[in-house]
Order: C-alpha cells, then structure tokens, then sequence
C-alpha cells in the first residue's frame, strides 16, 4: 500500500543529497512532487526523471513531477514557487523544508555577510516556505503537513558552524511552535534531526578516507547514513502512520546524540 498516494508535495533544496533522495522515496509512496532548487537545474531534471520512473514502475503515470526554481531566502520568489506548484496540482498536501547550506568559519573571523546568507536560507527560508504552506493549509480546510529538514545540531553544538548551528536550534523551535500553533487547525509540524550523511554537501570528508574514518569513529553505530535513510524518515512523518505525532524531532543519526564518548565509562570510577 502506498503510505503518500496522491499526495501533492514540495521539497525544496531537492535537485541533490536528502532532498533529492526524498523526492525520489515520495514518489515511490505515490505523490506529487514539486522539486526544488537554486543552481543545478540538470540535476533537479534528473530527480524528475527519477521520480516518474517511479511512476511507471508503480503503474500510475498520472502522477506528476515537477521542477521549480527559487531562493528560499526570497520572499517574492518563495510566493512565486508556492503558486507554481499550486497551479501544477490544485492543492498542497506537504512541505518538506530541505533547502540549507553551510559555511565553516572561526566565529571571531565570520563575515556578516556570510552569516545573513545562511541563516537566511536555513531558518528565514524555512519560515517563509512554511507560512505559505500553512496559509494554503488553512485555505484548503483539511490541514497538511511542514517537516522540516534540521540537524543533529539544533541540539549539539558545532564549533566553526555557529550560524548553521543557530539556524539549525532556530528551526528546532520554529517546528515546535508551529507545531503548537496550528495542532487545532489538523496542521502537524516535525522535524528530521540527521547526523553524519552521505551528501554532496559532505564531500570535503566523504572522498577522504582518513577524514571518514574520523568522522565515523565518533558515531556509535560507526557508519554515516546514506540519504535514502533519512528521506524513509521525511516519509513516515509525512504519512498518516505518524498522524497523532506533532511538534517533535526524529533524530536520525547513528546515535550521535547519545553521547558517544561516554561508550567508555570514563567518568563512572571503576
């Protein structure tokens, strides 16, 4: 049974990575995709393709992919994207806040400009993608679903990465907010808190041994997640098996929030 079937969806930040592995798992459960992206328009029509060879192995080729482009961080743009993808499918059903970047950076030497931009695309935009998709929410009277796409480090602080970090404890409360807020209205906010991920965006550690070998030492289950582990996440979240769950983050990240030093009892005396 597909848990997402004639779902209409919006993933932003979706042409690579967890975006574009969740893009893809939707359209395995049946939805409409609407997918995303800044830059790399090719790799967003790949995600499409993908996403309607899903269709015809499911037998259901009315389903529909579709690829929009727009800064999250832009106000204009993001009304633009939201009436695209209303236009495409009649309605929304799901938003999954995905779009994010990162800029490492010694937080005495930060340039405000680079600050702006990633808390502007990581926390603005993931406000700005959600209040339109409530006010559609609202409009359609039968409530909807934001997920929002956070970090082990909402939580774990991650020195270097101040304004991601921010960002990412900003979206924690945002999703508990919303998730408060509109409870009543059949509106359920939740989030995806991964840890170590195979992505594009980790290339810096992924195509370095040494430097995955390191990065993995320090997670329990001792491997980084493949993208599509966390896209099963967004998708159980999104789906009616997570209906009475709302206002929560599903970490999903090897045990990297259990404290992996403490595997030795170090600190407990004998």
């Amino acid at each position: 049974m597909l848990k997402l079937d004639g779902k209409n969806v919006l993933i932003t930040g979706a042409s690579s990575g967890i975006g574009q592995a969740t893009a893809v798992r939707f359209a395995q459960e049946g939805a409409n995709v609407a997918i995303n992206y800044l830059i790399d328009a090719d790799e967003a029509e790949l995600t499409r393709k993908e996403a309607e060879g899903c269709y015809s192995a499911l037998g259901i080729p009315e389903r529909n992919a579709i690829v929009v482009q727009a800064d999250v961080a832009n106000e204009e743009q993001v009304k633009a994207m939201f009436q695209r993808v209303i236009d495409a499918f009649g309605s929304l059903d799901v938003l999954v806040n995905n779009a994010g970047i990162l800029k490492p950076q010694a937080s005495h030497e930060i340039d405000m400009a680079d600050f702006d931009r990633v808390v502007s695309v990581d926390l603005r935009g993931a406000f700005l993608c959600a209040r339109e998709a409530i006010r559609q929410f609202l409009s359609q009277g039968r409530g909807g679903v934001v997920l929002n796409n956070s970090s082990v480090h909402q939580a774990i602080p991650k020195p270097k990465y101040v304004s991601y970090s921010i960002s990412k404890g900003g979206l924690d409360n945002m999703t508990r907010t919303l998730a408060l807020e509109y409870a009543g209205r059949g509106i359920r906010v939740n989030a995806v808190g991964p840890g170590a991920v195979v992505t594009p965006m980790n290339r810096a550690w992924i195509d370095d041994p040494k430097a995955r070998a390191e990065v993995e030492s320090h997670i329990p289950m001792g491997r980084a997640a493949r993208p599509e582990e966390i896209a099963s996440v967004f998708a159980f979240l999104a789906s009616d098996d997570a209906s009475y769950i709302t206002g929560q983050t599903i970490y999903a990240c090897g045990g990297l929030t259990l404290y992996p030093e403490f595997r030795v009892a170090w600190a407990s005396g004998k």
